[in-house]
């Protein structure tokens, strides 16, 4: 979407307006972000690596996630 090198708090604005739920392994975001105004909904994915194999066992909590999330909130998903 060109939106390599953008910071996280405009990230987030960008992605409020294209996308329902915005999905990182920044585990640090919760602490980088102004929660209470967040613009889109946010899950954090908790691994030991962000690399493809250690995020596949997470992806039916996250389908689980997806499904019950509320707008504008911030949800973790670990094993």
């Amino acid at each position: 979407m060109g939106w390599g090198g953008t910071k996280n708090g405009e990230l987030l604005r960008r992605a409020a307006t294209e996308f329902d739920a915005f999905i990182t392994a920044d585990k640090q975001l919760r602490h980088q972000q102004n929660l209470a105004g967040l613009p889109v909904s946010v899950v954090v994915l908790i691994a030991n690596s962000n690399e493809l194999p250690a995020l596949l066992p997470l992806v039916p909590k996250l389908n689980h996630a997806l499904g019950t999330l509320s707008p504008r909130t911030l949800v973790e998903v670990d094993l």
